[in-house]
């Protein structure tokens, strides 16, 4: 039962708010109907039912008085028409069954009681042979006396003005509630916008404080959390922009000073080393900078990784494209490069064939690396992503790089609100799964 009312309950803010203010509402308007029908209505069909049967009741004794007198019906008749409005006929030899009726709805029973109270009679109604009168047959003397009523002395209009009032009153409280909580909810979805924004590197410049003061309250400490990790990152920086000059430039002189001492022994050695130094030191930067303040773009995919692709190519790799679909991703184009070329990269290392498969999904792109090497086992591959962290731990550069190529990858993913994962390959390896919102 509570899964059933999960599922069937509004997911939004806005939905949730106008089900709180509309579920009273429709509670009081049922319960106000309930006693409306149960005791006001029962009550005025009864006084409407007695005063018909008070008519009939007169009409009766009229036509007991005047029975010896041959005008005396005419005259009863005339006068029920004009002034009570009731039309009688008198069919002689007729007999009402004196069966008691019980009535199939409510006017028929408040008819019934009515007359049950005032004539002492046998009498039948009719209430479905005509349209708008209700017939009553009354036993009188040997004859039948047939009486046509009009249906609306019987019915009270109360009843239409009753729901008319009942649905429109709840038709206007409903939509001021809705304009009213529309504008109560504008500011909370500007919030969450601008936090997904901000989540997903994009700027989020100009954010107005607006709403209740809970809501003014996080949108303060929103904008306050913005500018402490905007600062920290441009502190990090910074520091890291002067670090990488103070080391470039002691590497930059090694460099020359081994490039003047000329082919001496262990020269080649140190050269390497100095290399690997600034490769590293390469690393460690772009992981630091990630997105830095690039402008997310549309990327075409195909022609993004065609062109990754054909680097490697050019190294020799064996990599093959599977994109049917030419379409465009909004998102950083330099750090989606960075990030496919370092997943491909470490792909290289353990695999002869790759393939690179992207293909159009509801609500975004999806993109599958796939390699036939010798996979990445499940204990590990939550910690490939894991900064500086490699399965084969000899820091070994000739077995692989520093350890950032996931890491700045799945920083790249997660910030455009995306996923990644490792999957096992039909191709026997490891597949790289990547899932990114247009």
């Amino acid at each position: 039962m509570i899964t059933l009312l999960k599922q069937v309950m509004p997911k939004s803010l806005l939905g949730r708010s106008l089900m709180i203010i509309i579920t009273p509402l429709i509670l009081l308007q049922i319960i106000a109907a309930g006693i409306f029908f149960e005791s006001h209505w029962d009550k005025v069909t009864y006084r409407l039912a007695r005063g018909v049967a008070g008519d009939v009741s007169s009409i009766i004794k009229l036509l007991k008085h005047f029975s010896k007198e041959r005008e005396g019906f005419f005259w009863v008749q005339n006068h029920a028409a004009g002034t009570l409005g009731l039309i009688i006929e008198l069919e002689p030899g007729k007999f009402v069954p004196t069966r008691a009726q019980t009535g199939n709805n409510n006017l028929e029973r408040m008819l019934i009681r009515a007359l049950h109270d005032i004539l002492d009679a046998p009498f039948k109604i009719d209430n479905e042979t005509l349209k708008r009168d209700v017939l009553i047959d009354v036993q009188f003397v040997n004859n039948t006396l047939r009486i046509k009523v009009p249906r609306k002395r019987l019915f009270s209009s109360t009843t239409y003005v009753f729901v008319l009032w009942m649905v429109g009153s709840s038709l206007i409280l409903f939509v001021v509630a809705m304009i009213f909580m529309r504008n109560q909810v504008k500011p909370i979805r500007r919030l969450a916008d601008a936090a997904d924004d901000f989540g997903k590197g994009r700027s989020v410049k100009e954010f107005k404080l607006e709403g209740a003061n809970e809501v003014r309250q996080a949108g303060a400490a929103f904008v306050a959390m913005r500018d402490r990790i905007l600062r920290q990152i441009s502190q990090r920086t910074d520091m890291l922009t002067g670090v990488s000059h103070d080391l470039r430039t002691p590497l930059t002189r090694m460099r020359l000073q081994l490039e003047m001492m000329g082919d001496l022994e262990g020269i080649t050695d140190l050269q390497k080393d100095v290399g690997e130094m600034e490769r590293m030191l390469d690393g460690y930067l772009a992981f630091a900078r990630g997105e830095g303040n690039e402008k997310e773009k549309n990327v075409n995919l195909l022609d993004s990784v065609t062109n990754i692709a054909e680097q490697f190519k050019r190294q020799g790799k064996s990599i093959e494209i599977l994109i049917d679909d030419n379409f465009c991703v909004k998102l950083a184009p330099n750090a989606f490069r960075r990030a496919i070329t370092n997943l491909i990269e470490n792909a290289s290392r353990f695999a002869e064939n790759i393939y690179v498969c992207a293909r159009k999904r509801s609500g975004g792109a999806e993109i599958l690396i796939d390699d036939d090497g010798p996979g990445i086992p499940v204990a590990e591959r939550a910690k490939v992503f894991r900064p500086f962290y490699r399965i084969e731990q000899s820091r070994n550069p000739g077995t692989g790089g520093v350890g950032l190529g996931m890491a700045i990858a799945r920083d790249f993913v997660q910030g455009h609100g995306g996923e990644i994962k490792i999957l096992d390959s039909p191709r026997g390896g490891a597949q790289i799964k990547i899932v990114l919102p247009t």
